[in-house]
């Protein structure tokens, strides 16, 4: 995106419901000192009328993801990135839809990942699905001007007294692995998907490598689609099966799990069962994408089995 404005979220968010959770200050009370533990937070149902409050010292970007959502952990890593590189001029608040039903509605938050901004309280829109690192680092210059027009330009202290336990250090990663990510936030995706194949070459077992296969293909696949177009097109050949296909990653990478999975599984129906075999290859893979604990692959599964035999 090249602009953002708060009156682009006008009407789409509704915090008024979380501004006066237990957790927040007393009214009268004052504003929390700008320091924090960490820059980085886990925010919940009960303690976002805080975050609000910190709003009014610096930006916070809440980025609303879910563990199921392959997109996510692509875009996550790199938002917390260059969160930290800030150095306390912006707190990035985490927000788990599925554990925090109340935000993802306050949000309306329809697919994830979703971006939004809070400056002084006010909403400020970001990004909805994975994006290239370096957009990411042009919405937060924009969303720091932003900020210093309407005054909020405050520096959050970081607290250093409470040991590396608060912040452990994440495990290095294999070279192979290193070599995919720096790829994906380059935003070179078929040199990632050379890393990673590359390392299941050596090590077939090697679920982390598959699994970051999966969500660099989709991301691949979906980089240069145009959902308007692509719906269009889907819609005006049913049984064109690559057409589907293009839809069906557009609404797994914006979250919509179910209309991907009903999208292919429809098309498999009505397939001779000749012409069926790209289509139960590519509902696997989006299976393994999702994971195979959600309830919504189990559905999906079932179906699919009723209707090979």
């Amino acid at each position: 995106m090249s602009q953002i404005s708060p009156a682009a979220l006008r009407g789409a968010v509704d915090l008024s419901t979380l501004r006066n959770r237990p957790a927040a200050p007393a009214e009268g009370a004052a504003a929390p000192a700008p320091g924090v533990v960490d820059v980085v937070v886990d925010a919940t149902d009960e303690s976002f009328g805080q975050i609000l409050e910190v709003s009014r010292t610096v930006p916070v970007v809440v980025d609303l993801w879910a563990e199921w959502c392959g997109p996510c952990k692509q875009l996550s890593p790199i938002i917390e990135k260059v969160t930290r590189e800030l150095g306390g001029r912006v707190l990035l608040a985490k927000v788990d839809v599925d554990a925090n039903p109340q935000l993802a509605q306050g949000f309306r938050a329809q697919s994830i990942p979703m971006v939004v901004a809070l400056i002084a309280g006010q909403p400020v829109p970001m990004f909805t699905g994975a994006v290239p690192e370096a957009q990411v680092r042009e919405v937060f210059d924009k969303l720091l001007q932003l900020a210093a027009q309407n005054g909020v330009t405050g520096t959050l202290a970081v607290d250093g007294d409470e040991g590396p336990s608060q912040t452990p250090a994440e495990p290095e990663l294999p070279p192979l692995h290193a070599e995919a990510y720096a790829a994906i936030e380059a935003g070179d995706y078929p040199a990632a998907i050379a890393a990673y194949e590359k390392a299941l070459a050596e090590n077939p077992r090697d679920e982390e490598a598959a699994a970051g296969l999966g969500q660099v293909r989709l991301l691949a696949r979906v980089q240069s689609l145009d959902l308007q177009t692509a719906r269009a097109a889907a819609a005006a050949s049913p049984l064109d099966v690559q057409a589907q296909f293009d839809v069906a990653d557009l609404d797994l990478a914006g979250g919509h799990v179910d209309d991907a999975f009903e999208r292919l599984l429809d098309l498999f129906a009505q397939l001779p069962a000749a012409e069926r075999a790209p289509v139960r290859e590519r509902l696997v893979e989006l299976f393994g994408l999702v994971g195979p604990g959600d309830s919504r692959v189990a559905a999906a599964r079932t179906r699919l089995t009723s209707l090979l035999f």
